[in-house]
């Protein structure tokens, strides 16, 4: 019994660290890849290279196309060899730039080679900006004014804008294409000194700004779409890395949450077993059952073990009461209930220690109360807790009253009212956190264990109903348990219609109600 009992912990340990060195490297391996992004920024010019040679490779057939229009009409002015002598030395240069764009888009160790690509790139387009330069100069004798000057002005201005379009991702080669050409042809129609043929060569060289301008803007605009890209995937990256976090976080909770169950069902048996042997047999001397006791002193130390021996284990209880509530455990057993009746014997159960204070508890209910659907030992609980608590802080001679009505959305409710020194506003918040006591119950000689109102809280809120505490400083403390209108057995005994406009659900506005 005892080897399986250990080979299944061992099972479970096992397990569990397993779990939590998956969880681990997978953590280590997102924060990894974060870090990776922030310490080695995002390869911008090799994703603008990769866009260039994109380009090309798509355009691999319209450039040798257009260039062949161009060289048919030029047949007339260059004669059948020298046209199709540069279309061949053109068409050539396109199909080998698509050709080393197609290898580069294949290469997987593209970082490494970039430096090396860019060259070639760019020693293409220098090949192409030549064959471009000697279109320029085509038809230098001609005519001023002819139509070939402004097919040649044309077909410029269409190389500036269809270069600038594809080759953004290195704004060098927009110049190295499209300068030599358009300065050439700028330069021979300013020469016949000739206003209109100025005019031609003056918007070339303003086109080619301008295009050159509109590559370098669309390459920025690139640039930002990659670097917003980039955040995304590292806002993705961090959000894999707080969930897996997250996702550990919760494990151990869970594992953390089930080994303080079984701490509390070891101890409260561990505990419980020699507590009642204690408060058994100090109850029996305190009371002398057996027989007097001569010595006083030990008479006073017999009922002082049966004090702290109680106090134990109502410290005990309060404990795995709440850790029944927070872990879901505590189940109602719910039956048909009257409020006053369990008011009433609260009451009863703590008017012992009331009196001893000369304290005086009054009570006022609303009549005809119908009886609401709870779990009795609950609300029970409830009210002792809060009566508890009334009669702990309220100083000798004062007073407590205590309320049972309607409520104005038809629930009912239960309220004391305390003569006691009352609580600040500010550490209201506190008493009802567990183990948390205010400054008044740490000063007082009756402190407690700090567990009794955030059970009441819990308690209510497993009902449906709510809790509310009002208190100021020396204006004493009144505390309201309010429970839901759909836990009232009969609602013909209410009264009158409820003003939705004044009295909304979510407020907790108490008002007298007269029964039939």
């Amino acid at each position: 019994m005892n080897t399986t009992f250990s080979n299944s912990l061992d099972k479970t340990v096992v397990d569990r660290r397993k779990r939590r060195s998956d969880t681990s490297n997978t953590v280590k391996k997102l924060r990894g890849d974060i870090t990776s992004r922030s310490a080695n920024p995002i390869k911008y010019e090799q994703e603008l290279t990769e866009n260039f040679a994109r380009n090309h490779a798509n355009a691999s057939l319209v450039m040798p196309v257009l260039t062949l229009v161009i060289a048919v009409v030029g047949y007339t002015n260059y004669g059948a060899l020298a046209a199709g002598l540069w279309f061949f030395t053109i068409a050539l240069s396109y199909l080998l730039l698509s050709y080393q764009s197609g290898k580069f888009l294949k290469q997987k160790d593209r970082a490494e080679t970039l430096a090396k690509w860019r060259l070639k790139f760019l020693f293409n387009h220098l090949l192409l900006g030549l064959c471009w330069s000697v279109y320029a100069l085509a038809g230098i004798s001609s005519v001023i004014q002819s139509a070939h000057s402004i097919v040649q002005f044309s077909t410029i201005l269409v190389l500036q804008a269809v270069t600038a379009m594809l080759s953004y991702g290195i704004r060098l080669s927009v110049l190295i294409i499209c300068a030599p050409p358009t300065m050439i042809l700028a330069t021979r129609f300013m020469l016949p000194n000739n206003p209109s043929m100025i005019m031609m060569g003056v918007i070339l060289i303003v086109s080619l700004v301008f295009f050159y301008i509109l590559a370098v803007r669309f390459k920025i605009s690139v640039l930002t779409e990659m670097k917003h890209k980039g955040e995304n995937e590292t806002l993705i990256a961090e959000l894999e890395t707080a969930r897996a976090i997250s996702e550990e976080a919760r494990r151990r909770a869970e594992e953390a949450n089930m080994a303080k169950s079984r701490f509390l069902a070891t101890m409260s048996h561990e505990l419980r077993t020699p507590l009642n042997a204690i408060l058994g047999f100090s109850e029996i001397m305190k009371n002398e059952t057996l027989g007097p006791m001569q010595n006083k002193t030990y008479r006073e130390y017999s009922g002082d073990i049966y004090s702290s021996g109680d106090h134990l284990l109502k410290v005990i209880n309060e404990i795995l009461d709440l850790s029944r509530i927070e872990a879901g455990r505590q189940k109602l057993i719910e039956s048909a209930c009257s409020l006053p009746h369990i008011v009433e014997e609260a009451r009863n159960m703590t008017l012992v220690r009331a009196k001893n204070k000369a304290i005086a508890i009054s009570i006022n209910n609303e009549s005809d109360l119908p009886q609401i659907w709870v779990d009795e030992r609950a609300v029970r609980q409830i009210t002792l807790n809060l009566l508890s608590n009334a009669v702990k802080f309220t100083p000798s001679g004062g007073a407590i009253d205590i309320k049972v009505g309607w409520t104005s959305t038809g629930g009912q409710y239960v309220s004391i009212i305390d003569s006691g020194p009352g609580i600040p506003e500010e550490e209201i918040p506190v008493v009802l956190s567990t183990f948390g006591q205010g400054s008044i119950a740490i000063k007082s000689a009756e402190q407690g264990s700090g567990l009794g109102l955030p059970i009441v809280q819990a308690l209510m809120h497993m009902h449906g109903g709510r809790f509310e505490i009002i208190s100021k400083l020396r204006e004493g403390t009144k505390v309201i348990a309010t429970f839901p209108s759909h836990r009232v057995m009969d609602m013909t005994r209410i009264t009158g219609k409820f003003n939705k406009k004044t009295d909304p659900p979510e407020t907790i506005k108490l008002r007298s109600r007269v029964a039939p």
